[in-house]
């Protein structure tokens, strides 16, 4: 298992790890980095409609675990039982957060990641249900809005990011954006 402290360190340094196809670990800080600015997130058409039509609910770190092995459920992932292993036990100390999206009381979509001050750090997302991790993004941003965080890093930036408005900066903005934000004294989970 990686060291809490160290990988808390690493996140605020602008370092995460990723397990490599051999299981070693391997740490990364992209140049350039992907961001999804909060105020200019757009959430896409249909997809409030399609969060009514399901009636998706919204939960908050009741099933991290879960989530995190849903996530690893792909031909190609980069998490393996150590990274699993460590991201559990930052939730078990408060520092990694699951929002899930759930349908009749059944987990279908959802995503996780870090929190440090101002900043939340997107490791992954899934879904079983089509919208369900589109709802839990857009349910992360709502939250990161409501208690004022300013840096919602995605590491790296796919076309499923993209819609919803993610963009790369260089790594130097990165980390000047994420040594204004880490230090800000936010939390995520408590109301």
């Amino acid at each position: 298992m990686i060291d809490s402290e160290l990988l808390l360190q690493a996140y605020r340094l602008g370092v995460f790890p990723m397990a490599m196809p051999n299981d070693e670990i391997g740490w990364f800080s992209p140049d350039p980095r992907t961001i999804l600015p909060l105020e200019h997130f757009h959430v896409p058409h249909g997809l409030r409609r399609e969060r009514r039509k399901q009636q998706l609910e919204i939960r908050i770190d009741t099933s991290f675990e879960s989530v995190m092995r849903a996530c690893a459920e792909r031909s190609d992932t980069w998490i393996n039982e150590e990274i699993v292993e460590s991201y559990v036990r930052l939730h078990e100390i408060g520092c990694a957060h699951s929002l899930e999206t759930w349908s009749a009381n059944e987990l279908v979509g959802g995503l996780y990641g870090v929190a440090i001050g101002g900043a939340f750090f997107g490791e992954s997302m899934f879904h079983r249900a089509t919208g369900a991790s589109k709802v839990a993004l857009w349910a992360l941003v709502e939250r990161l809005r409501a208690r004022n965080f300013t840096l919602l890093d995605t590491q790296w930036l796919t076309p499923h990011l993209a819609q919803f408005g993610a963009r790369q900066i260089p790594r130097a903005l990165y980390l000047h954006l994420l040594s204004g934000a880490i230090d800000l004294p936010r939390t995520f989970a408590h109301a």
